[in-house]
């Protein structure tokens, strides 16, 4: 079918502001923001946990605030001034409770979107936050709908399938990726997208954090679970389209969705 343009310009930002540092954080946003709207971008999607650090141990609960806390409030005015949509993470407290969370603001700064992360990757998320309890998390975005989830959920297809059953048609995953896994990126994460036959986003750190080295290797997939961009080791802002023929072309021409048997995975969810 004839492409009849981009319906979404996306960027993806390799790189994040010093570890336990949200001023610097928001700083460093602020600056790619603006570069990515100069770009022609509609969205910016960032790292996990992009605005304080990941690896940050008993910090993460001091770092904590609500979604709509001062880290909230400024990314509002940051989206707002240079019209482009944003993604970002940070750890969100609520109540008691400090979440591994990502969000999703509009061009004019109005919240979206929240995902909790609820795979959590060992004694690293599990001793600095509690697990979300919402497997889709959507919202529309110039007529895109955008799920989210967050690094070490992707690596479960489920996951990935029940956004392609919502009718997700991009899914962003900010993640926080370590040497020596690579082979996620650049195996598992274009199989996930050629499988649910969606846009995939995975946008990584490339910096270390005490004793973890992110690799990089940042990268949109196609539907068909061609890349779009791929990015190297090192930070870098990446700048891709997602046309609406893509999503078409790949779920017409392999009818994966249609053709799935949920009367014979039961066992998977007993």
């Amino acid at each position: 079918m004839p492409d009849t343009g981009p319906v979404l310009r996306i960027a993806l930002d390799q790189g994040a502001g010093r570890s336990g540092d949200a001023a610097d954080g928001l700083a460093r946003l602020e600056r790619v923001a603006r570069a990515a709207a100069d770009a022609g971008a509609d969205l910016l999607i960032g790292p996990e946990c992009s605005l304080t650090g990941y690896n940050l141990g008993a910090r993460t609960a001091e770092l904590a605030e609500p979604l709509d806390g001062p880290i909230g409030r400024r990314v509002a005015r940051i989206a707002a001034d240079a019209g482009i949509a944003l993604v970002y993470g940070q750890p969100e407290r609520d109540g008691d409770a400090v979440y591994n969370t990502v969000r999703l603001v509009g061009a004019d700064g109005a919240p979206l979107a929240a995902y909790r992360k609820a795979h959590l990757f060992g004694d690293l998320d599990r001793d600095a936050f509690r697990p979300g309890r919402e497997a889709v998390v959507q919202a529309e975005l110039r007529g895109v709908r955008v799920g989210l989830l967050i690094c070490y959920d992707v690596e479960f297809p489920e996951a990935v399938r029940a956004h392609a059953l919502a009718g997700t048609e991009l899914l962003a995953v900010p993640t926080a990726l370590m040497h020596p896994h690579t082979g996620v990126a650049t195996a598992l994460v274009p199989v996930r997208a050629m499988e649910s036959q969606l846009y995939l986003a995975y946008v990584n750190r490339c910096d270390t954090e005490g004793a973890l080295d992110y690799c990089g290797l940042s990268t949109l997939v196609a539907p068909d679970g061609t890349e779009a961009v791929r990015a190297g080791a090192g930070e870098e802002l990446l700048i891709a389209d997602l046309h609406r023929s893509a999503l078409e072309d790949a779920r017409g021409a392999t009818t994966y969705l249609s053709d799935r048997r949920p009367d014979l995975y039961g066992s998977l969810t007993a």
